[in-house]
């Protein structure tokens, strides 16, 4: 799920070895690959499908065959940032079974991203064997912003008529994969759109996977403050790249009886770059 809510009051297990994040800067390959494995994530199989197509579409324009292993589940985390330690690795250990090889593995989430490059690690770290496996899956793990811009170093032209966007980064993004600047640099290819800057962009939406559930009245202030400072900005739509996220603040919009709206950053590429309307 998105959005992890970081603080002092963190949802990771209080066992967990927090490894360094990786930050540092990451060496990109010079080509293209051929083929790459995606994955898809819970919230877009069940609630936002296109985003998914969307993102294969994208990939698929680069010239890249799209691998989606049907047996795909969750990636892991609600169990394991509720601390069900044992449950988050038996699922952790069947997605690396299914992404084995050396083909990339493309995700349209930085939460999930992050769950397998940052926490994946942490879960097997006392079982050499699945170490190694899950330290070279993490090595070939890309957010789809990160992959489009500095893998396959795209070029958009702008198909659509101009409007003004604001971008919610989600927390994992921002924080973990260290993409949150990649969104940014893919829509300044596109000369119709304006992003708009808001001062709620670096902060959580209130979802975090259970977080949301456990903490009802913390996560509904800190959605009515991303709302709230999302309609301020004068923006025509709301953008983001993780799924959770986009269903947290549309939830909180339309209870609002608001008429703006948030779609995943995937499908707004496309449809603004030859792809659908």
């Amino acid at each position: 799920m998105s959005d992890l809510f970081y603080n002092a009051a963190s949802t990771a297990p209080a066992n967990a070895t927090r490894l360094a994040p990786r930050h540092a800067p990451r060496q990109y390959p010079t080509n293209k690959p051929q083929q790459v494995y995606l994955f898809g994530t819970c919230v877009v199989d069940l609630f936002f499908p296109e985003a998914g197509m969307d993102a294969i579409h994208l990939l698929e324009r680069e010239g890249i065959e799209v691998i989606y292993p049907p047996e795909q589940t969750c990636c892991g985390q609600p169990a394991y940032t509720s601390g069900y330690t044992e449950q988050a690795r038996s699922v952790a250990r069947a997605q690396v079974q299914l992404f084995d090889g050396d083909a990339p593995v493309i995700l349209p989430s930085g939460s999930c991203a992050g769950m397998f490059r940052e926490h994946y690690p942490d879960l097997f770290r006392d079982e050499p064997e699945m170490l190694a496996k899950v330290q070279a899956l993490a090595a070939r793990t890309y957010e789809l912003t990160e992959f489009l811009l500095h893998v396959c170093q795209v070029r958009f032209t702008d198909h659509g008529q101009p409007t003004r966007i604001a971008l919610h980064t989600s927390c994992s993004a921002r924080r973990e994969m260290n993409t949150h600047l990649h969104a940014r640099e893919l829509l300044g290819q596109l000369h119709n759109v304006e992003w708009v800057e808001h001062d709620h962009e670096s902060e959580c939406c209130g979802f975090g996977g259970t977080f949301s559930v456990r903490m009802p009245d913390i996560s509904g202030a800190m959605v009515a403050d991303k709302t709230r400072s999302l309609k301020a900005s004068g923006a025509d739509q709301i953008l983001t790249a993780d799924c959770g996220c986009l269903m947290n603040i549309n939830g909180a919009l339309e209870k609002q009886r608001e008429s703006l709206r948030g779609q995943h950053l995937a499908s707004f590429l496309w449809q603004r770059t030859g792809g659908r309307s």
